[in-house]
């Protein structure tokens, strides 16, 4: 058989070999090798074969086993390893990519996915694989390793394939299943840690902040935001993603993990990303919710505590003192004012803190405490601060410690009613026609300790009051006249009149 460079086949025991052979060959196993001395009567007998074989010769036959099989044979199927955990298993019309090594039953490889650095790639049980591979990989798990040894008429038959596999040749597969996948399938969610407490559920148009790994079904970690020490920022719903991150994303809390395994077509289908993302890839996300809000969000409010019986509160231009804890929604701590000697103060309304913030102190009450969610609009925005992530959703933890009733912007003293009618003359303390710095500031300071008036809170009193002297000078020379004594709401008056 060697000098024709083929194989022998035959069935044995039914008469269509020599009876020496036919007798010879049983219970011999695929890759055993026997010497047969087959003596004439068992052979070709006293005729012999014309021009070969004489006639009564004794025959000498050295055989190697190549391969066995029967028109009863099944599939036989070993499971050499999977994984613990399979929430599915190979159907027909799945998508599967796998990995496999093919040798013929005697172990001569005639074909390996591996030397092409390339999974195989194809449907099930439509009629694309030979029969045996069909069965073969039904009920496969993902990660899944099997011995697959399929008889020729499950294969290639009498014909063979090319110069490779050989007529009526038994196979041998040993497949690893990397992924799989239907064309009808969604995104799979698997929730894997959801917070006790979830007051609000992202939906599309809402801005998330997560941290992700991504891996393939094989374990493959292809792209991970921690490695980046980065957030993943964007928002869902509006095709800024793939399709199953944009549809896996929605109803998560915040704080929540979460599983999204992504079918091809939902994810980077036939072509694959890069060199990290194979074609036809399922992909799965674990994603870790940071924080995520709307860009219509306003200020979130809760009073944790508000005094018996408030009747002042905090309005715009008042002066507070306050203190803080201000932290991630993740719980990250940032900033605290408890870090410093006293507490914070500002004047609100006067662009001195987050818009945010200054909301949320407003109409507070002395000894008030309230937590404030406040989304990055009304904070530090896309580009963040010192400390600060881009698009952060901040937490604070506010006190009011106390206040002082402030001014109208522009303002350094307002009356609490109507100014004196002969103001000028109850300035000029000496009554000598002239208003120096010293009687100016001697008249405020009396109203301001009679409560008929009061200063802008938060600086230096007699700054305040150096500066108002110093508006009413109008020619820098050291005192008021009559002509240059004006109230601001006068000059605000004539303003208007100017313009019209």
């Amino acid at each position: 058989s060697y000098d024709r460079g083929a194989t022998v086949a035959g069935v044995v025991g039914v008469g269509r070999l020599i009876t020496g052979m036919d007798r010879g060959l049983q219970g011999m196993c695929v890759n055993e090798r026997r010497h047969l001395i087959v003596p004439p009567h068992l052979g070709y007998g006293s005729i012999g074969v014309a021009g070969l074989i004489p006639p009564d010769a004794t025959l000498y036959f050295d055989v190697i086993m190549l391969d066995i099989w029967n028109k009863n044979d099944k599939l036989q199927i070993t499971t050499l390893s999977k994984p613990e955990h399979c929430n599915r298993t190979v159907e027909n019309s799945d998508f599967v990519r796998y990995h496999y090594n093919g040798t013929l039953l005697d172990g001569t490889p005639f074909d390996s996915s591996y030397s092409k650095d390339s999974t195989y790639d194809t449907y099930v049980g439509t009629g694309w694989l030979i029969k045996g591979m069909d069965q073969g990989l039904l009920g496969m798990c993902a990660g899944e390793k099997r011995s697959i040894i399929i008889p020729p008429f499950l294969a290639y038959g009498e014909k063979g394939y090319g110069t490779v596999i050989p007529p009526q040749a038994s196979l041998v597969f040993s497949v690893l299943l990397v992924d799989f996948h239907n064309p009808k399938d969604g995104v799979f969610l698997e929730h894997l840690e959801v917070p006790a407490s979830c007051k609000r559920r992202a939906v599309t148009g809402d801005f998330v902040r997560y941290h992700y790994n991504g891996t393939l079904m094989d374990g493959t970690l292809f792209d991970s935001s921690y490695s980046r020490n980065h957030t993943y920022n964007t928002y869902i719903g509006k095709g800024y993603i793939i399709p199953g991150m944009d549809q896996g994303l929605q109803g998560v809390c915040v704080g929540e993990r979460r599983r999204v395994v992504v079918p091809p077509h939902l994810a980077y289908g036939e072509n694959g990303a890069g060199n990290k993302i194979p074609g036809s890839a399922v992909l799965i996300f674990d994603v870790h919710i940071i924080d995520f809000h709307n860009p219509a969000d306003p200020v979130e409010i809760e009073t944790v505590y508000r005094p018996e019986g408030c009747n002042i509160t905090t309005r715009d231009r008042d002066f507070v003192r306050y203190h803080y804890n201000c932290s991630l929604l993740d719980g990250t701590k940032l900033f605290s004012s408890h870090d410093y000697e006293k507490p914070q103060e500002v004047t609100l309304g006067a662009n001195k803190v987050i818009e945010g913030l200054n909301s949320g102190l407003l109409n507070m009450c002395t000894g008030e405490r309230r937590v404030l969610i406040i989304p990055p609009h009304l904070g530090h925005g896309e580009s963040g601060a010192r400390g600060v992530p881009g698009s952060a959703v901040l937490r604070f933890e506010v006190e009011l410690i106390s206040m002082e009733e402030g001014v109208p912007e522009g303002y350094l003293f307002i009356w609490h009613g109507d100014p004196p009618a002969s103001l000028y003359e109850q300035m000029d303390l000496n009554k000598d026609g002239e208003i120096p710095a010293d009687e100016f500031s001697t008249f405020i300071k009396t109203q301001v300790a009679e409560g008929k008036g009061r200063l802008m809170p938060s600086s230096d009193p007699e700054k305040v009051i150096a500066d108002m002297f110093r508006n009413q000078d109008r020619n820098q020379d050291g005192k008021i006249t009559s002509e240059e004594l004006k109230l601001k709401s006068d000059e605000d008056q004539e303003k208007i009149h100017e313009e019209l």
